[in-house]
């Protein structure tokens, strides 16, 4: 089984995406929300690789060790750049996405249905939320303010703490850390505020009646995001038929906040799926 972590890169249109590749096996291929580094995914990594599977994880654009050239954000063209990796690495694959990563894997599910062979979406957001034009003028705003040199990097490591209510992975400070370094470092902040300013899920949900792949789906029942975690878990179970886990104790980020509950689930979900999905191949 391979254990490499050496950072590969992806050349794009506009920059290069960087990404990992561990073990060997049928492929899934994770990517993190806005403002946020592959590395949330460290616990989720190694039980997959352990488990017989060959591990992908993306930064986006101008996030983690990708390029800061990119002049397009966004659901859609992450979507395309989860599908140029899959393509790359050679799929097909399961797809994990957290927040709007959650959002942009659907939207590749839709997109090419062939190169998905499954969904695992934690804390999702496949639709905008609902809020008046004033709100959502004033949150465009506060990004403006919040994500500015030279207190932004400081003032996003310090919501994402919010937005980790409940339970903490123990390594929880020295993620934070991480984002805040990262943040600071040139350009990236630049490119964290353009996705900010130009983020919209409503590409995700016009395209949800074409999702058709088997899905997973995991919801904090304390996520700041959504002001009825349950209903909006219902809503996606019927969206995109998807089996729905309202996760207790856990803010918007299942993945590193209660990997004993989700990785569990993760692994019988990707079982299911290798015994019962055609062409969900065993390359690597």
């Amino acid at each position: 089984m391979s254990t490499r972590q050496t950072v590969e890169l992806l050349p794009r249109p506009e920059g290069r995406l960087a990404y990992t590749v561990t073990g060997t096996g049928p492929l899934v291929v994770a990517v993190a929300g806005m403002g946020d580094l592959r590395s949330t995914y460290r616990d989720l990594v190694p039980p997959l690789v352990e488990a017989g599977h060959r591990v992908a994880v993306m930064d986006l654009r101008g996030h983690g060790d990708s390029d800061t050239t990119f002049r397009t954000h966004g659901d859609v063209v992450t979507g395309q750049d989860l599908l140029a990796l899959v393509e790359h690495l050679g799929g097909p694959a399961v797809l994990v996405g957290n927040s709007m990563g959650a959002g942009a894997a659907a939207w590749a599910a839709a997109e090419q249905p062939d190169a998905v062979a499954g969904l695992v979406l934690l804390g999702p957001f496949l639709r905008d939320p609902a809020m008046s034009a004033a709100k959502a003028s004033a949150s465009r705003l506060l990004y403006r303010v919040a994500l500015a040199r030279p207190w932004g990097a400081a003032a996003w490591a310090g919501f994402y703490s919010t937005l980790t209510k409940g339970r903490r992975a123990p390594w929880h400070a020295e993620h934070v850390a991480a984002i805040r370094a990262s943040m600071r470092e040139p350009g990236r902040l630049r490119s964290f505020r353009e996705l900010a300013l130009a983020l919209t899920h409503a590409p995700v949900e016009a395209r949800l009646p074409e999702v058709h792949a088997p899905t997973i789906a995991f919801m904090g029942a304390l996520d700041p995001d959504f002001t009825d975690q349950g209903a909006e878990l219902a809503w996606i179970e019927e969206a995109v038929g998807a089996e729905g886990h309202l996760v207790p104790d856990v803010g918007h980020y299942p993945q590193h906040q209660a990997p004993d509950v989700v990785v569990p689930e993760i692994l019988t979900f990707l079982a299911g799926l290798r015994a019962g999905t055609q062409g969900w191949n065993a390359r690597g």
